[in-house]
C-alpha cells in the first residue's frame, strides 16, 4: 500500500471511530518492531456490546466510503466484546472497555509510537 493511501486508511479508520463517539482512541505505530504483524494498531473502548459493534460498522463503511479498501478480515460480530478489523497494514481493535483493561493490548506492544486520536 503506498504511503499516501495508508494515511488515507487511517484518517477513514479515526473518522468511523470518532463519528460513533469512541472512546480512548490509540494509534499505535509499530514500523519499527521487528516482530509486529502490521504496520499499525488502532484500538478503541466502547461502553457496551451495541457501540463496539455501531463503531466497527462505522470503520468499515467510512473506509469503503472512502478509500474503497476492503476487509481482509473480520472477528468478533458474534458478541461484540471485542471486533478486530484487518486491513493488513492496519488492524482496528475495537473493546467493550473492561475487556481492553483485562487484555491490556498497548502494554504488550509498550515498543510503538503512539498517538491518541481526538
Amino acid at each position: 500500500m503506498q504511503e499516501n493511501n495508508y494515511q488515507e486508511l487511517l484518517e477513514a479508520i479515526y473518522e468511523g471511530l470518532l463519528s460513533k463517539k469512541g472512546n480512548n482512541i490509540l494509534s499505535m505505530d509499530l514500523t519499527g518492531i521487528e516482530a509486529a504483524v502490521c504496520k499499525n494498531f488502532v484500538i478503541c473502548s466502547a461502553d457496551s456490546t451495541t457501540q463496539v459493534n455501531a463503531l466497527a460498522r462505522s470503520v468499515v463503511e467510512e473506509v469503503q466510503e472512502r478509500t474503497g479498501e476492503r476487509i481482509w478480515r473480520k472477528e468478533g460480530f458474534e458478541n461484540s466484546t471485542w471486533i478486530i478489523l484487518d486491513y493488513a497494514d492496519v488492524v482496528v481493535h475495537i473493546f467493550q472497555t473492561e475487556t481492553r483493561e483485562f487484555y491490556q493490548l498497548e502494554s504488550l506492544w509498550a515498543d510503538a509510537k503512539t498517538k491518541t486520536i481526538e
